[in-house]
């Protein structure tokens, strides 16, 4: 009988706590500081931005935190995902390995977002709150967040980047249909944003001005919150149901990995998949490799500086300590509008000073090719980002090919590409480009990170 393709847990295998790495880190993540008295933030500092129960899991090292019923019922509408073996795949590389993908693009908003965006949701409600402001890339987080506001009665305002809000107007239709209003960030909604415009008219916006546009708005108003769809420590732990998930259902498959591959704009998704199996390793479990794809005009691990800086362009957030390019880099405007953001999540990035992480970029034209790779082998069509954890895994397979290796391969497909056939038309008439990022403005970017004691 041959192996089987699909790896399925039954609703009651569905976890019931998310898994914190920092339980687990051998040295602790360096302080968040704030950006006016340059020392470590305490609640309070945090408090206008994000309800209490958020602000504990941020700076817990509990390893289990609980997942509320409320939230575990939601999850059930699409959780536990999928997971596959892409025999098919295999075949097509003649690669000796395994290769196995986390299919996240079953959840209501056909992306990992919806993990963190019904938590965070939900213990908005409960605090009281009557309005998120956020903003997304390519719209997979403003769709998240407009599906969760609207199942607990929040109204939603997302800043979405400019070029994506041109881009991808289906997925702006999709968070109006969930009820959410979409406005194109840099807008004159905002002080910011006026002032962003004034200097440049047609700024295609960028994840750090967007940032400052919806922690703008949210902090005028005692009723509003900000709800961010990366980077932050809680963000990632919610995501982690993913690997949970998967290190069941890899085991059901009577195999482990030995290579964990996953995108990589803020960190989020790679976090979901890879953080619970980094943990089992940093315990004394068996370690596989792991591997975060990048794209190359936006090469925040790969070409970054590992130091303190703003997560947004605007300087209204605090100092945290992570890969960056600098908070007032633009990267260019190509499709995986999820992974054009400056900074790296300080959790992956501190993993990657401790050598518990590779990263590699790619560009988007060899993105798009594996992507169309994949989906005539295995039928579906991945989104820009998750293209990114496709070529990184099809190259682990063709280095195991080369070396004859038989190892497994265990990746994360973040998301389906149903709102970004646009990018695969342009894809398939040769307009798609591989536009290369201003190495000038990276230098002059770099330059002006904050300047922060040594001892911080």
């Amino acid at each position: 009988m041959s192996e089987p393709t699909k790896y399925l847990l039954d609703e009651g295998r569905l976890p019931k706590a998310w898994y914190n790495i920092q339980a687990d880190l051998p040295q602790p993540l360096p302080a968040t500081l704030h950006p006016g008295t340059l020392q470590p933030i305490g609640p309070d500092d945090l408090a206008p931005l994000f309800p209490m129960e958020l602000i504990a899991q941020e700076v817990s090292t509990e390893r289990d935190i609980e997942i509320p019923e409320p939230v575990r019922e939601i999850y059930r509408l699409w959780r536990p995902a999928p997971l596959y073996r892409a025999h098919r795949l295999e075949r097509a590389l003649q690669t000796p390995a395994k290769i196995f993908y986390k299919y996240e693009g079953v959840s209501p908003a056909g992306s990992h977002k919806p993990n963190t965006a019904v938590p965070q949701a939900f213990y908005n409600a409960a605090a009281g709150v009557r309005r998120l402001t956020t903003e997304t890339g390519a719209g997979q987080w403003g769709t998240s967040l407009s599906f969760a506001g609207g199942l607990f009665g929040l109204e939603v305002l997302v800043f979405q980047v400019r070029v994506s809000y041109d881009q991808k107007p289906y997925r702006r239709a999709v968070m109006e249909t969930y009820g959410a209003r979409c406005v194109a960030s840099p807008s004159t909604e905002t002080a910011y944003g006026r002032s962003v415009l004034a200097q440049r008219p047609d700024h295609p916006g960028s994840l750090g001005i967007a940032i400052s546009e919806a922690v703008e708005l949210a902090a005028q108003r005692a009723d509003t919150k900000y709800a961010l769809g990366s980077v932050l420590n809680h963000v990632l732990m919610h995501q982690t149901v993913i690997g949970l998930e998967a290190m069941e259902q890899m085991a059901m498959a009577d195999t482990w990995p030995d290579v964990i591959v996953g995108c990589v704009g803020g960190g989020s998704n790679f976090a979901g998949i890879a953080f619970p199996f980094i943990g089992q390793a940093l315990r004394g479990g068996t370690r596989a490799r792991v591997v975060a794809v990048e794209p190359a005009a936006c090469p925040t691990l790969t070409r970054g500086r590992y130091a303190y800086d703003f997560g947004d362009t605007g300087h209204m957030t605090p100092l945290t300590k992570m890969h960056t390019l600098g908070s007032t880099f633009t990267p260019p405007g190509f499709h995986a509008g999820g992974l054009r953001y400056h900074g790296m999540a300080p959790l992956v990035s501190h993993l990657k000073e401790l050598g518990m992480l590779e990263a590699v970029a790619y560009t988007q034209g060899e993105c798009f090719a594996a992507g169309v790779q994949f989906a005539r082998a295995e039928g579906i069509v991945p989104a820009p980002e998750a293209n990114h954890a496709v070529k990184g895994a099809i190259e682990e397979a063709l280095r195991c090919k080369r070396e004859g290796r038989a190892e497994t391969i265990l990746f994360n497909l973040s998301g389906h590409g149903h709102f970004d056939m646009a990018a695969y038309q342009q894809y398939f008439a040769g307009a798609l480009t591989d536009e290369a990022y201003d190495e000038g403005e990276l230098a002059a970017s770099l330059s002006s990170l904050p300047r922060i004691p040594a001892e911080a």
